[in-house]
């Protein structure tokens, strides 16, 4: 009871510190979302996880690369001496300074060598295993392998595959989640030789995708990533399940279960792209009404659990959805944000990013993403107190060359600093080029919105100095609401000003531009 009260309590002091109607709304999606919890906790799947770490293997050098490779060393040669490189010719070793030059090679699930990305290995597999959490499951086991690359047919071999199928039947598991993409053929062998079902990290997330899905578009774009991903894994029986035509010359091999059911996904996916093209239509006619007066977009972007929708409260008062889960926010929000120098601005808050986000998705959700797309400026919202923050920027800008926006000016926001010791939150607030804060702690708000002032140049800053009569109360009243009046004095009939504020804004009184003391300075 004490806590259903104090939850109402809870409510009732959001509901008053935001407008009805978004209060309303954000009441009703937290209620949601609680029913849901718990629904799925009562409902929990057992879960084993499986996530493997390929080494790779070092590859011979061809004679030209030695070469080169005996060229880069002479410069290393003071430091190793002279033995080292003897012995290596002795060796017939490809290079003793492999470890200098580069890292130990990763293969990816199908086979191809990878960069070494550096991400810590157990800070991974706890992203793995929140991920399983936030899609409703429970974690009854977790299994580790480390091979020099994937078997081809299962990802991990026989050996591991008995391994796995033993914990199955002694956790009373239901399903298995490996933390990799699977092959198609992988994913069948892997059914067959399992007594529970298989899924790979990219119908795992897209699985949260579809929980977390509000609005029809939303819905639209998942369905689309998840009809794309199930086309090349369809499995049929061939003729066995083969439909037969009637009458003369059509009795024999008909179309087969297999091909009607790609028929139809294919039909689905056209039919899914048309919706999302008349979304995409709706979001073109309400941007072309928006840029009728023109009002800059800041988007906020970055891994996923970073604190944006909490930075986005912080910043707009709008009372969305704020959870630990991962994905929580699908659907973009918009909100109007007036900064320091009396512009105005939207501030939009789009989808987390993740490590390996699914191509499929990226594509699908376009329509979420333009908003991305058509801002002057990004926010990359860092978490901080994370343990792989590096590789988490590494991942987000990954995912903006993607969509091709990696060249806008971005700002790195160093969120939850309130996690942090002193020294760590005054090294990232001396970091160029970024700001640290803290969204739920309500730190560093004032520096973050004085940067994105900075930041916007589509609509620079002018200080001016204005004579304007008092009989032009209008005038007067629209440059003290969207600009900084520095100085304000009256002399006779005229005021006179000193404003700094948007050029165009301050353009449309050109006629009282005291021309005697300079028409403008840029800001």
């Amino acid at each position: 009871m004490s806590r259903d009260k104090s939850s109402r309590e809870k409510s009732d002091g959001a509901h008053g510190s935001c407008p009805a109607g978004e209060a309303g709304r954000s009441l009703v999606e937290a209620a949601e979302t609680a029913a849901l919890d718990k629904l799925r906790n009562s409902h929990a799947e057992r879960a084993v996880l499986v996530s493997v770490e390929f080494t790779g293997e070092r590859r011979k050098l061809t004679t030209a690369a030695r070469q080169a490779r005996k060229a880069a060393l002479v410069g290393a040669e003071n430091e190793l001496g002279r033995d080292a490189l003897d012995d290596r010719d002795a060796l017939d070793d490809p290079d003793p300074l492999a470890e200098i030059f580069a890292g130990p090679a990763k293969t990816g699930a199908q086979g191809r060598l990878t960069e070494t990305s550096g991400l810590d290995f157990e800070a991974a597999l706890e992203e793995f295993q929140e991920l399983a959490r936030s899609a409703g499951a429970e974690v009854a086991a977790t299994l580790v392998q480390r091979r020099p690359r994937p078997d081809p047919a299962t990802l991990v071999g026989q050996g591991k595959l008995d391994e796995i199928e033993a914990v199955v039947l002694s956790t009373d598991a239901s399903i298995v989640l490996f933390d990799h993409d699977l092959t198609p053929s992988q994913l069948r062998n892997l059914d067959r030789k399992l007594s529970c079902r298989v899924i790979d990290r990219t119908q795992l997330i897209l699985d949260i995708f579809a929980r977390h899905a509000r609005t029809r578009e939303g819905q639209l774009q998942v369905e689309l990533a998840q009809l794309q991903y199930q086309l090349p894994r369809l499995s049929g029986q061939g003729k066995a399940m083969s439909q037969l035509g009637g009458g003369i010359g059509t009795r024999g091999p008909g179309e087969t279960k297999l091909e009607t059911d790609r028929r139809k996904i294919n039909l689905r996916i056209d039919h899914v792209k048309e919706q999302l093209e008349a979304v995409r239509r709706i979001r073109r006619q309400q941007r072309q009404r928006r840029e009728a007066v023109p009002v800059p977009v800041v988007a906020l972007v970055g891994y996923t659990n970073a604190g944006k929708s909490t930075l986005f409260n912080a910043l707009t008062d709008a009372g969305v959805l704020e959870s630990a889960r991962m994905f929580a926010t699908l659907d973009p929000k918009l909100k109007q944000l007036q900064l320091p120098s009396r512009r105005k601005i939207l501030l939009s808050d789009t989808v987390g990013f993740i490590r390996n986000l699914p191509h499929t998705l990226v594509t699908s959700f376009r329509a979420t993403l333009e908003e991305v797309e058509r801002a002057e400026v990004l926010l990359h919202v860092r978490d901080a107190s994370s343990p792989m923050l590096d590789e988490q920027k590494v991942q987000v800008e990954k995912v903006l060359g993607e969509l091709d926006v990696a060249r806008k000016p971005v700002i790195e926001v160093m969120n939850k600093i309130d996690l942090l010791a002193g020294e760590e939150r005054f090294r990232l607030a001396s970091l160029p080029g970024s700001v640290a804060t803290s969204g739920l702690a309500g730190l560093g708000i004032a520096e973050l919105l004085a940067a994105i002032d900075e930041a916007l140049i589509a609509d620079p800053l002018i200080s001016i100095k204005l004579r304007v009569p008092q009989s032009e109360g209008a005038v007067l009243a629209s440059i003290e609401a969207g600009a900084v009046v520095e100085e304000k004095r009256f002399e006779g009939n005229l005021v006179y000003l000193s404003a700094r504020g948007p050029a165009s804004l301050l353009g449309r009184y050109r006629r009282f531009w005291d021309r005697a003391t300079g028409e403008s300075a840029q800001g």
